[in-house]
C-alpha cells in the first residue's frame, strides 16, 4: 500500500493578512466541477505519493463575497456529468435548546442533482412496509435528492420515538431522481446494514408509494449548525470537546460496520428531540454518500485508487484526499470531523470565501498549505493534536479511537455540566468492565488507564465520585 502522506503540514504563510482568518462568512453554496489538477498538490518531504507537505498558499480568490449564513452543500461530481440545481430551504420553525431559540430553517440542503421541483407532489398520507398510516405535515428540509417531512400518525401512537411514535420523519425520494436510477436509493442499503448502530437514527419502515421511495425514521432535534447559530455562532471548548468525544465514538461504531460516512459536517450531526430523554444525545444522519472501506466478502481493506475528476462531499469540510479524488477511507471522516470541530470553536475556517469555478481547487490548496499551528492558533491544544494526528494517517491505517478520545480528557466537565452526552466513550464491554474493576481493586483503586487503552472518562466512571 503506498504511503500517501508524510510529515506534518508545513506553511509558508509568514505574512498573512489578518482578515484571512477573520472575515465574514460568505456564501459557499456553489456547485463546481472537480478540478483535474492533481499534479499541483503540495509535495511531502518524505517521498512521493501526494503528501500534504509544502504547497504554495492559495490566495483568497477573486470572487466577490456574498454574505450568507447558509452552510456549504454536499454534492457528487462524476466524470462527464454536469452539476446543477440548487437547494431550497423549507419553512422556518423554532425549537428550544438550552433555553435558546434554535432556527430550523432547512438551511442545510442535501445534494445537488435530482431536479425534483418538477416532480409530482408528495402524497398527503403515507403507509409503507406494514407501517401505520401517517399524515404528511410540515416540511423539515429539502435537497437535490430527497425531501423530509413530519409525519403524524393518523390513529394510535403513544411514544415519542420508535415504531409506535405518534410523530416521525418521512424522507421522500422521487423514483426519477439521480439516486434511484436502478431501484431504491443506495442509502436504503446502508441503513439496512447500520440499523441499530450506535448514534445512527432508527429506520422503522421503508417502501415505495406512488412515485416516491419513503423512509420512516425517528424524528430528531436541531443540528449542531442550528445550535452553533443559536449560541451566537461560537461554542465553548468544553462543549466542542464533548462533541468531539461523542462524534469519534459514533464514527468508530460506523467504521466497525465497514462503512465511512463521506460527508461529516455540523449539519449532519443532530441532537435528540427537545424535552425528550435524548435531547443531549448526538446522532449522525444522511448516509447518501456513505461507502465501504472494507470488502464484505473478504473483510480486507478496499484498494486504493485516485480519480481526480471525481469529488464526493462538501467542499468546506471535505478531506484533502476527497478533493484529490482518492478512495475514501476512515481517515477522511476523521479529517472532516477535525474541520467541523475547528469551525464550531472558531466560527469559520481559513478557506471560507473562495468563489468561482476553481473554488474546490483553491480550497484544496489552502487545506494543504496551512499548518496545524496556524489553523489552531486560537484553539486549545487537544484540537491541534487531533488535527495533526488525523491528517497524517495512511490510507488503510486503523485509527486509534481510544487515544483520539483521550486527547480531550482535560476539557471535559463533570457529568451534570456536560451540554452533550458522551455515552459512547463511557461504554465498556461488560467483561472488560469487570476485568478493569478487578484490576482497580487489586491496586487499591490506583489504575493505569492509559496502559489499558481506555479513556479518562471511563476511568472516572469506574472510579466513582
Amino acid at each position: 500500500m503506498p504511503e500517501l502522506r508524510s510529515g506534518v503540514r508545513q506553511s509558508r504563510l509568514k505574512s498573512r493578512k489578518a482578515e484571512d482568518l477573520d472575515v465574514q462568512d460568505p456564501a459557499e453554496n456553489l456547485a463546481v466541477a472537480a478540478p483535474t489538477v492533481a499534479g499541483k498538490r503540495g509535495r511531502g518531504r518524505g517521498g512521493r505519493g501526494g503528501g500534504r507537505g509544502r504547497g504554495r498558499a492559495g490566495g483568497r480568490g477573486r470572487g466577490v463575497p456574498v454574505i450568507d449564513l447558509d452552510p456549504d452543500q454536499p454534492f457528487e461530481v462524476l466524470p462527464g456529468a454536469g452539476v446543477g440545481g440548487g437547494a431550497v430551504g423549507g419553512p422556518q420553525r423554532i425549537e428550544e435548546f438550552a433555553d435558546k431559540a434554535v432556527k430550523m430553517d432547512g438551511a442545510s440542503p442535501d445534494k445537488i442533482g435530482g431536479g425534483e421541483d418538477d416532480a409530482s407532489p408528495v402524497p398527503e398520507k403515507v403507509q409503507v412496509g406494514h407501517s401505520p398510516q401517517y399524515k404528511v405535515e410540515r416540511k423539515l428540509g429539502k435537497g437535490g435528492f430527497g425531501q423530509v417531512y413530519v409525519g403524524r400518525r393518523v390513529s394510535g401512537g403513544t411514544e415519542r420515538t420508535g415504531p409506535d411514535a405518534y410523530e416521525v420523519a418521512l424522507k421522500f425520494e422521487h423514483r426519477n431522481s439521480k439516486g434511484c436510477n436502478y431501484g431504491p436509493p443506495y442509502e436504503w442499503q446502508v441503513y439496512s446494514s447500520l440499523n441499530g448502530c450506535y448514534g445512527i437514527p432508527w429506520v422503522h419502515y421503508k417502501g415505495r408509494q406512488g412515485d416516491y421511495y419513503v423512509l420512516v425514521m425517528d424524528i430528531l432535534g436541531p443540528s449542531l449548525w442550528d445550535v452553533w447559530n443559536s449560541l451566537g455562532q461560537t461554542m465553548t471548548p468544553s462543549m466542542v470537546a464533548c462533541i468531539a468525544v461523542e462524534a469519534i465514538s459514533i464514527l468508530e461504531k460506523l467504521h466497525a460496520k465497514g462503512f465511512v460516512h463521506g460527508d461529516v459536517k455540523p449539519e449532519n450531526f443532530l441532537l435528540g428531540q427537545p424535552g425528550s430523554p435524548d435531547e443531549k444525545k448526538l446522532f449522525l444522519i444522511d448516509l447518501g454518500l456513505a461507502s465501504r472501506w472494507k470488502e464484505t466478502s473478504s473483510g480486507q481493506h478496499v484498494d486504493y485508487d485516485q480519480r481526480p475528476d471525481i469529488f464526493r462531499g462538501t467542499i468546506r469540510y471535505a478531506s484533502v484526499h476527497a478533493h484529490l479524488g482518492r478512495t475514501g477511507s476512515r481517515r477522511d471522516d476523521l479529517e472532516s470531523l477535525a474541520y467541523t470541530l475547528i469551525f464550531l470553536l472558531r466560527g469559520r475556517l481559513p478557506w471560507q470565501g473562495y468563489q468561482g469555478e476553481n473554488k474546490s481547487f483553491l480550497v484544496c490548496k489552502k487545506k494543504m498549505s496551512i499548518s496545524p499551528d496556524l489553523m489552531c492558533c486560537y484553539c486549545a491544544p487537544p484540537f491541534k493534536l487531533f488535527l495533526e494526528t488525523v491528517t497524517n494517517m495512511k490510507f488503510d491505517e486503523e485509527p486509534n479511537y481510544p487515544k483520539l478520545i483521550s486527547l480531550f480528557d482535560e476539557l471535559i466537565e463533570p457529568q451534570h455540566l456536560r451540554p452533550i452526552r458522551i455515552d459512547g466513550a463511557l461504554k465498556l464491554d461488560k467483561n472488560e468492565e469487570e476485568e478493569v474493576m478487578m484490576k482497580m481493586n487489586n491496586r487499591g483503586r490506583k489504575f493505569d488507564w492509559e496502559a489499558q487503552q481506555i479513556s479518562g472518562f471511563q476511568y472516572i466512571m469506574l472510579r466513582g465520585p
